[in-house]
């Protein structure tokens, strides 16, 4: 959902909207944070302790769950290790989301070209942008707050391939239990709950475009609801993991809350750079990481958990020597399991860029809402334009080549009213890393003009690509190797999805709008078709 993320930047740049803001402003933001928000920043711990029951490594979307729940037995002590810092006031805001990749709480990972020039070729280099975070929170703190929990078939194969416990019945109740939903409507459903840690709710503000997406999809003969409920065919407004207008991430929610625990400790800008292993046993015993220039040693009573993301969990297995032989033989790693660590590479690749203009000054673009009323609106209230993080519809639907119930569906659609061009040229085409041939060409031509787009994404493709390592230095990024359309099926998939896109602009409701398709087409004489299916897209 990064890539939906870099819709999510149409606001005013950080800069600007501090110059924008006095300074009595600024003291209310800092009193507001500092004394009335009760969820206060987590301490980061100078030392750490020899020896922990735990060690969680990456205190992303995961880990900072993980450790808040293993820590809350309180005989159990848990270190958790992240490389990054804690969030900022800035990440905090909705509609600054863009912002904060390729940020310093931004690994900035970037996909290998492709050797038969199939994928990214609209892309500086030929490389997608694959933002991952750098951060107290991981990549909830980077995303567009989507909240979707997945389809019930999905979890159901899960556990019919061989792992108990994963149906969608019984994970179920674990959503529960973390949600704190904010929406009265879902909030009475057997799928949704209130109290727990996780606040879920709709955005405080959106465009009239929103709705007309939920009207398109009803004349489209697909139902308004809710995607996370019974059943996902069908259009929504975007659920978020929002609270008052700011973001929620899983260490706002799950570690702030227990900052005071006496057995939890939270270590930032440590890098682990390899899991200890005994190889006669093949059992973990502690970790080595990095901090303050320094390297540093921890062991553990029980168990390493690794929740170091799909990118960086792997590269740090294999540099431990869990992976395939003969790749950690050819980087001289000494081989503890000779397992296919990094294979099975699986990401939702989509068509971004997908552009619609419209007639009416209905669309979110930057230069509309970079004034001092809408900065001040969010200071002192949580509301306004700055709440949306840009994504305000999201559908499920069915292509013909999706199973006849019409309940697995395979494509997903992020519905947003504003597209590549909305800022003017500024963030989004460096988040998405497109070319400035590209950029020039495409969407320099409507930088004045009001936009949405479609993401259509390919829910279960077929191809499958790899994560590996370019050297046994911790500090070198792992070679990303998507592999996107390996298989023809999924470029197949994929066009029916954007044939259902075309087919929502040409409902009733949008032609209100005078909605027409963008249709400069992208200047690839030397690229295959498949290749501008990834334009924008960064997964």
């Amino acid at each position: 959902m990064e890539a939906a993320g870099a819709l999510a930047s149409l606001a005013p740049s950080p800069i600007t909207v501090l110059g924008l803001i006095p300074l009595l402003a600024l003291g209310i933001t800092y009193f507001r944070y500092q004394q009335f928000d009760p969820e206060s920043y987590v301490t980061d711990v100078n030392a750490v302790l020899p020896i922990y029951d735990f060690v969680i490594v990456g205190g992303g979307s995961a880990g900072a769950v993980v450790a808040s729940r293993l820590s809350e037995i309180g005989n159990w002590t848990v270190l958790l290790l992240e490389a990054g810092q804690d969030e900022t006031e800035i990440s905090d805001i909705p509609a600054l989301a863009g912002y904060t990749q390729l940020s310093d709480m931004d690994w900035k990972f970037q996909t290998t070209p492709s050797n038969n020039r199939s994928y990214c070729l609209a892309m500086n280099g030929d490389r997608c942008n694959w933002p991952r975070g750098k951060v107290l929170g991981g990549c909830s703190v980077l995303n567009a707050m989507v909240y979707v929990r997945g389809n019930r078939n999905d979890y159901d194969l899960w556990e019919a391939l061989g792992n108990p416990g994963w149906s969608y019945d019984q994970v179920l109740p674990y959503f529960l239990k973390s949600e704190d939903n904010r929406n009265p409507y879902l909030v009475n459903t057997p799928y949704h709950a209130a109290g727990g840690y996780l606040t879920v709710q709709e955005a405080p503000w959106r465009t009239p475009l929103s709705v007309s997406f939920l009207r398109a999809g009803m004349e489209l003969g697909y139902e308004n609801r809710d995607i996370n409920g019974k059943e996902q065919t069908g259009f929504m407004l975007t659920q978020a993991t929002m609270r008052r207008g700011s973001r929620c991430s899983t260490a706002k929610a799950f570690l702030r809350p227990v900052r005071h625990r006496n057995n939890l400790h939270v270590a930032l800008g440590a890098q682990v750079t390899r899991i200890l292993i005994n190889p006669v046993k093949k059992q973990a015993y502690g970790v080595e990481f990095i901090r303050n220039g320094q390297k540093q040693k921890v062991r553990i009573k029980r168990e390493v958990v690794m929740s170091a993301g799909a990118l960086a969990t792997p590269q740090i297995m294999m540099l431990s020597g869990i992976g395939p032989a003969d790749h950690l033989r050819e980087h001289g790693i000494p081989l503890v399991a000779n397992l296919k660590v990094g294979h099975n590479l699986q990401d939702h690749v989509g068509l971004g860029g997908l552009t619609f203009v419209v007639n009416k000054p209905v669309t979110f673009k930057k230069d509309r809402f970079q004034t001092f009323s809408v900065a001040m609106n969010y200071i002192l209230y949580e509301k306004g334009p700055m709440t949306t993080q840009g994504v305000e519809g999201l559908a499920f639907v069915n292509t013909k080549y999706a199973p006849p119930s019409g309940k697995w569906p395979d494509i997903q659609f992020h519905f947003a009213p504003s597209s590549v061009n909305s800022d003017g040229g500024e963030q989004i085409r460096r988040i998405l890393n497109l070319r400035d041939r590209v950029y020039n060409t495409v969407y320099k031509p409507i930088e004045n003009a009001e936009t949405w787009t479609i993401l259509p994404l390919l829910l279960r493709p077929k191809s499958s690509g790899w994560v590996k390592l370019r050297s046994k230095n911790p500090f070198q990024p792992p070679s990303i190797e998507p592999n996107y359309f390996a298989y023809k099926e999924d470029i197949k998939v994929l066009t029916e999805g954007i044939k259902i896109a075309m087919a929502i602009s040409n409902t009733t409701v949008f032609q209100r709008y005078g909605s027409k398709p963008h249709n400069i087409p992208l200047p690839a004489a030397n690229t295959t078709s498949c290749s501008a299916t990834t334009t924008g897209s960064a997964a």
